[in-house]
């Protein structure tokens, strides 16, 4: 079976916080494809049935099937039959006293006589418990190509509660209901068949509107060439519309080759993201496993509104759906506390250890060129709007001080420069060095200023902050080694009000820095300091991308070697702010050491800015992503010496040190200047995606770190 897995792969017995997926969102499901006995439906009930028996091992909560998978879809006329007809309804009920030992709501296909015997259904069945939970006839049946099937079965558009036989069960059609888990929030389940997903409104698209989170496609599909590409093309696209998760599977091996052949393609979407899926052409059993993002799901139709206009311009359409049964995934025993759950092992879904970073290398080279020069237009345009379009016009003015943020702008401004026709001498760059530089940034700055073309000069920021801290009465002013906030403070204000003062003299505009990552934990001095700019180029960027960014610059050739040498030494640069001197054989000051990792930080901001997610489930993620350093992949580049894990303590501590400067620092992302959101997780702008008083209060987020988060 093909299965989806976490990078990390981290377990935790059962009682455990961190113990079932299903406590904190997610519901595990399976598209399955098998071997059918063509014409044979009870043979086909046993297989179904060998393959559910492991499926409830697994703790999967819903299984899809394939289009017919009781009788095969490749009949043609056998299909009106009654002696297959009549075990195609044996076989139903045989699965359905089964079902009442296993955890799987499974949704299987079989065809079905209306109680008048005068039409026959295509349908999909869906079984839970020992009940049925709705049968969904097939609405759109293809009559073109090698297609007959209004030669043998009735539409279901039109056939809301029409009698089908089932021994001596109550049944009716249900092709507009929606099935609701009781004890799985955000899951609600639609079913539709095949040639359904390729109309041009599909009836998923309406159930999606009705109140759908999961559609389960059961699929007959004979492949051609292209036909799979073009099958995953319309479920990405659905689930994308709809923010729904999207299960397909397609018939395959025992099906009839009299004139078509059949691939037993199986794939689940989740919001357009594919989670997973199996081999093609398959020798036996084959199903993709992998966990859905139910509060994903939920979250993302709760941001984008319009999903939700669109339910009212539909509204009337919509009236014919309803809610057909309501169900329980777990015994009732499980359902008061979620302790009683049994466990379920790792997520079975990609999850990125660096959200704003793609793991995959084409991907990220794709990524860092629109980030890159998404920054460079944006800074193109500010210029261009004053006059920086010509020669001796408005000039870029930046402070470079070797570290990775100012590098990368710098390479942004000199972009700028190229494409505006401009000089490269016509950056003004300054080195600033103050009472903590040391000459290994200092020399990196310089050289790459050098490198790249642009002005350079140094300014020494000592005596002034001197000064200053001996105005205020600051014990350094008299010699003290003092080393306090203040102290820090002085020298990045002392910088900036170099900056902007240089930007007025030389008919300039201060080009910010600061990235995303320090907006959200507040590392920045306020006001004049990095806070501010005239434009900011970097604060769309988080910290973990910018490395990236320059090695792409670098991979790419965008400058020449020597430049490219010069950015690789700031790469191999620890982060510090370098404002607190060191004494001889003490390590320097880090960034890191200060407010933590960023690796987790931006994990941390991507499941809040992007998905609007709480730190108890937060630290889940966290953990099942960063638990192992040796499982799951990395993105290209990056360092082995680097790469680390960390524990639940580890993880609990600096969730709660993100949520407390998170909030206390609002209101320096409430002043923000101008910059161009860079990710589709969002920019802090308080013009743009985030908005945000700057006096709440953390209580709840951090009493929820309190009560959700285990540290062990």
């Amino acid at each position: 079976m093909s299965t989806a897995t976490t990078p990390a792969g981290i377990e935790a017995p059962a009682g455990h916080p961190h113990a079932s997926i299903y406590d904190h969102g997610f519901v595990r499901v399976a598209a399955v494809t098998l071997p059918v006995a063509l014409a044979d439906p009870a043979t086909n009930a046993q297989r179904h049935l060998e393959v559910l028996r492991d499926l409830h091992d697994q703790q999967v909560g819903v299984a899809v099937f394939p289009e017919l998978s009781l009788t095969g879809y490749s009949l043609d006329d056998l299909v009106m039959q009654e002696p297959l007809l009549d075990a195609a309804e044996q076989a139903v009920l045989t699965m359905l006293a089964a079902s009442e030992e296993l955890m799987p709501i499974i949704v299987l296909g079989a065809p079905l006589r209306a109680t008048d015997r005068s039409r026959i259904f295509n349908c999909a069945v869906v079984i839970h418990r020992g009940r049925i939970l709705g049968i969904t006839p097939k609405q759109n049946l293809p009559t073109y190509r090698e297609f007959y099937e209004r030669r043998w079965f009735a539409p279901g558009d039109d056939a809301d509660g029409v009698p089908v036989r089932l021994g001596a069960l109550d049944a009716e059609l249900t092709p507009h209901g929606l099935i609701t888990v009781e004890d799985v929030p955000g899951l609600s389940l639609y079913v539709e068949i095949c040639e359904d997903m390729w109309v041009p409104i599909p009836p998923s698209a309406e159930a999606a509107l009705a109140g759908a989170t999961v559609i389960a496609n059961l699929s007959g599909s004979p492949i051609t060439i292209g036909r799979a590409e073009d099958r995953k093309l319309m479920a990405r696209s659905a689930s994308a519309r709809t923010q729904a998760a999207y299960l397909y599977a397609a018939a395959g091996e025992g099906e009839s080759t009299t004139d078509l052949a059949w691939d037993g393609q199986t794939f689940v979407y989740e919001c357009g993201d594919l989670l997973g899926e199996s081999e093609r052409f398959p020798t036996g059993v084959r199903s993709t496993i992998v966990d859905v993002d139910l509060d994903r799901l939920v979250a993302e139709r709760r941001r984008q509104n319009t999903v939700d206009d669109n339910r009212r311009t539909h509204a009337a359409s919509l009236e014919k759906f309803h809610t057909s049964s309501t169900t329980a995934l777990f015994a009732p025993s499980a359902r008061p506390a979620s302790s009683a759950r049994p466990a379920t092992g790792p997520l079975r879904r990609h999850l990125d250890r660096f959200p704003f970073v793609p793991d995959d290398p084409a991907r990220l080279a794709q990524d860092c060129y629109e980030a890159y020069n998404i920054q460079v237009a944006g800074l193109v345009r500010r210029l261009t709007q004053i006059g920086g379009d010509k020669p001796g016009g408005a000039r870029p003015v930046i402070g470079v001080s070797g570290g990775l943020d100012s590098t990368h702008a710098l390479i942004v401004c000199a972009r700028a420069m190229d494409l505006l026709g401009r000089d490269r001498s016509e950056i003004l760059a300054y080195t600033m060095p103050g009472y903590a530089t040391t000459e290994h940034t200092r020399s990196n700055a310089q050289l790459l200023v050098e490198a790249i073309g642009a002005s350079f000069e140094t300014i020494d920021i000592r005596p002034a902050s001197s000064q200053m801290l001996k105005d205020m009465g600051h014990p350094f002013g008299d010699g003290e080694p003092v080393y306090d906030v203040t102290f820090e403070n002085v020298q990045a204000g002392m910088r900036y009000d170099y900056l902007f003062r240089l930007a007025n003299h030389h008919g300039g505009i201060v080009v910010g820095t600061g990235d995303l990552s320090e907006l959200a934990l507040g590392w920045c001095t306020y006001g004049v300091g990095d806070h501010m700019s005239h434009y900011g180029v970097n604060a769309g960027v988080p910290k973990t991308l910018i490395q990236h960014l320059i090695r792409w610059v670098i991979a790419e050739e965008l400058f020449d070697g020597p430049t490219g040498q010069i950015l690789q030494a700031v790469l191999d640069t620890e982060i510090s702010p370098e404002l607190i001197p060191t004494a001889p054989g003490q390590k320097a000051q880090s960034t890191e050491d200060s407010i933590g990792p960023y690796a987790l930080h931006d994990f941390t901001l991507y499941h809040v800015l992007r998905r609007g997610a709480g730190p108890g489930r937060i630290a889940y993620l966290a953990h099942q992503a960063w638990g192992d350093r040796e499982a799951g992949l990395w993105p290209a580049g990056y360092a082995d010496e680097d790469k680390r894990a960390y524990d639940r303590a580890e993880i609990k501590h600096w969730l709660t040190v993100f949520t407390r400067r998170f909030f206390a620092n609002q209101f320096k992302r409430s002043a923000l200047p101008n910059a161009p959101k860079v990710l589709a997780g969002g920019s802090l702008s308080p013009r743009g995606d985030w908005r945000m008083p700057s006096d709440a209060a953390s209580a709840a987020w951090l009493a929820e770190i309190a009560r959700d988060v285990p540290g062990s």
